[in-house]
């Protein structure tokens, strides 16, 4: 019978927080890298069901996490094409997360991860 060792561990943490582990959790596992920036943005635009590309930049701005709406752009492409955000529309283009992630922002969130490291 094979001896396994389990952590558990409960905690209570903010909407913004369980984000957060959401998209590190779905980056980590699908070996992409991003930065702190990025995951603020990502973070960020979690809490639209989608939202106009020129005024999520300059909302990135007005919260400091980029200094200008065309830092804010650039971010947005990069983490575009790694996949993590989907672009709609030509003219006035709204961007949202990528539903692939399927991550929780509304509401009450428990999240539930079983996750077994094995010993090769």
């Amino acid at each position: 019978m094979a001896l396994v060792n389990k952590v558990e561990q409960k905690i209570k943490v903010s909407l913004n927080e369980t984000i957060e582990f959401q998209i590190i959790t779905y980056c980590f596992f699908n070996n992409i890298k991003i930065s702190n920036a990025d995951l603020k943005c990502l973070v960020e635009l979690s809490k639209y069901k989608d939202v106009e590309l020129t005024e999520f930049c300059n909302n990135l701005t007005e919260l400091n996490i980029f200094k200008s709406a065309q830092s804010a752009r650039n971010a947005i492409s990069k983490t575009s094409k790694k996949d993590l955000i989907t672009k709609i529309g030509k003219n006035k283009k709204k961007i949202l997360i990528n539903p692939v992630m399927n991550i929780q922002s509304k509401g009450t969130v428990l999240l539930d991860y079983k996750i077994l490291g094995i010993e090769s």
